[in-house]
């Protein structure tokens, strides 16, 4: 008779373990251009809460990438397959604003628009600061050093 009633737990038990076992865990980035390539590729993959685990997690950020996700949702099948297909490219170099902030040039082969992204490191791990590339001041930037004859 114990037998009966610990089969169905067990089978409960085992059904959990695996649901569990199926979840993906997001890897930490191992640097800043990790940080920054995770975070795009997600964002064009249409992945947008795994985008935001690459993100600092602030209520202005969230924002953000709430309005990035709206505007990805209302594009046709063929801009987001172009998004999921794109390769991310990186073609200037990066600024060190100091040991733990660097701004980042990219762009992706499908738009081919370069951007900026800011990048702050937060207890040893880099995050993708979205305030930046809505808000910065240009007369405060460190990009001084990197221009658009840097990209070609």
């Amino acid at each position: 008779m114990m037998k009966n009633t610990f089969l169905p737990f067990l089978f409960f038990v085992l059904f959990l373990a695996s649901c569990k076992n199926n979840d993906k865990t997001v890897a930490k980035s191992e640097n800043k251009v990790d940080a920054a390539r995770n975070f795009i590729r997600a964002a064009l993959d249409g992945k947008f809460r795994e985008a935001a685990s690459f993100m600092l997690q602030d209520s202005v950020n969230m924002n953000w990438l709430d309005v990035a996700e709206r505007n990805y949702q209302k594009a046709d099948q063929t801009v987001k397959d172009g998004y999921r297909a794109a390769s991310i490219r990186f073609p200037g170099d990066m600024a060190d604003v100091n040991d733990s902030t660097s701004i980042i040039i990219f762009s992706n082969s499908y738009k081919n628009d370069p951007d900026t992204l800011r990048l702050v490191r937060i207890n040893n791990n880099w995050l993708v600061d979205l305030k930046y590339l809505y808000q910065h001041d240009a007369d405060t930037t460190p990009l001084k050093t990197i221009t658009m004859d840097s990209l070609q």
